[in-house]
């Protein structure tokens, strides 16, 4: 099975780790230390790394940026319906995270950025079942 971890650099790993449990995500005391927390978003498919800075920076030669000031990367997580992205955004305001700008609503998608208290970006968000099987012209005629 294919899994997907995507590794974020963050300065206060607890901080970190609150904010990501307020959303609604565990984690696995498994593959965490001081250095590092896994969040299972979903399991046996989807993991964030929540790395503190300087242990991010071993995995690579090049400088770490500052996600909120130089983003790189936007992380979109839907979810089954826009009550549960309204929900999470609002728990993860509650947990220090931002919202830099307003929900997105195309009637076949609703999106919510979130972004956490580093600065890393989380597009949250739902798709209609018709709309992500289709396609959004094809759920568009039919509404029409």
């Amino acid at each position: 099975m294919t899994s997907m971890f995507v590794n974020l650099p963050v300065t206060d790993l607890e901080r970190a780790k609150a904010f990501y449990t307020a959303l609604g995500f565990t984690i696995n005391p498994l593959f965490t230390d001081h250095n590092a927390a896994c969040v299972i978003v979903e399991e046996d498919h989807s993991y964030f790394m929540i790395l503190v800075r300087e242990y991010f920076q071993t995995f690579s030669e090049l400088p770490i940026g500052d996600p909120a000031v130089n983003p790189t990367v936007a992380t979109a997580i839907f979810f089954d319906d826009r009550e549960a992205v309204d929900k999470v955004v609002t728990d993860g305001l509650a947990a220090g995270g931002t919202e830099a700008r307003p929900a997105s609503d195309f009637g076949f998608m609703y999106q919510r950025q979130l972004t956490d208290p580093d600065g890393n970006i989380l597009e949250i968000g739902w798709m209609d079942p018709a709309a992500a099987a289709q396609g959004p012209e094809a759920f568009a005629a039919q509404q029409a």
